[in-house]
């Protein structure tokens, strides 16, 4: 049995099927080529449509990259909300990242989990909108997501002067890419 990388588990590789005459596949090809066949069973580890969208919707810290020219892209963790097919973050607007992204256009996440069987969901599109975060709509809901409902007060009202200027990025994701191991 062949292995993966990573010690994961060993590949199940299937017999390769006989020539009619009960070679080897091939046997008979002029110079004896012996190439065999092997493959995966069909099953996939992506996720269905309806497998992301759940995956998206549960907690979990969101890897933010957005182009930056002449250098790597800016590659950050966010907290971020994902509800009908749109995903939403808050970000200063002054910072780094929100002058990258106003120039971005685009921006690609990945979110994972950190336990086995690993799952991830990576996403990239555009960024339809920047705008006003506002304290009740955007940030309290985000804080309480991440941190609990008392947690998640109290850091919006220890932190309500310091980020009365960020902004909410909205983005609707139109290239995916996603993997469940649990599917192995």
């Amino acid at each position: 049995m062949a292995r993966r990388k990573g010690n994961r588990k060993p590949l199940a590789r299937a017999a390769a099927p006989a020539d009619a005459d009960g070679g080897s596949p091939g046997a008979s090809r002029p110079g004896g080529s012996h190439r065999l066949a092997s493959w995966r069973s069909p099953v996939t580890l992506a996720m269905t449509r309806q497998e992301r969208e759940s995956f998206l919707s549960d907690v979990h810290v969101g890897v933010l990259s957005i182009p930056e020219e002449g250098r790597g892209p800016l590659t950050v963790p966010v907290w971020y909300t994902y509800e009908a097919g749109e995903l939403r973050f808050v970000t200063a607007r002054t910072s780094r990242k929100g002058r990258l992204l106003e120039r971005a256009g685009r921006i690609s996440l990945c979110v994972q989990t950190e336990t086995s069987p690993y799952k991830y969901v990576s996403i990239e599109g555009p960024i339809i909108a920047i705008e006003p975060a506002d304290l009740e709509r955007d940030r309290r809901p985000l804080a309480r997501r991440y941190l609990g409902a008392d947690a998640g007060d109290a850091y919006i009202e220890e932190t309500r002067d310091e980020h009365a200027a960020n902004v909410l990025v909205r983005v609707r994701p139109e290239r995916w890419l996603t993997v469940d191991y649990a599917k192995e």
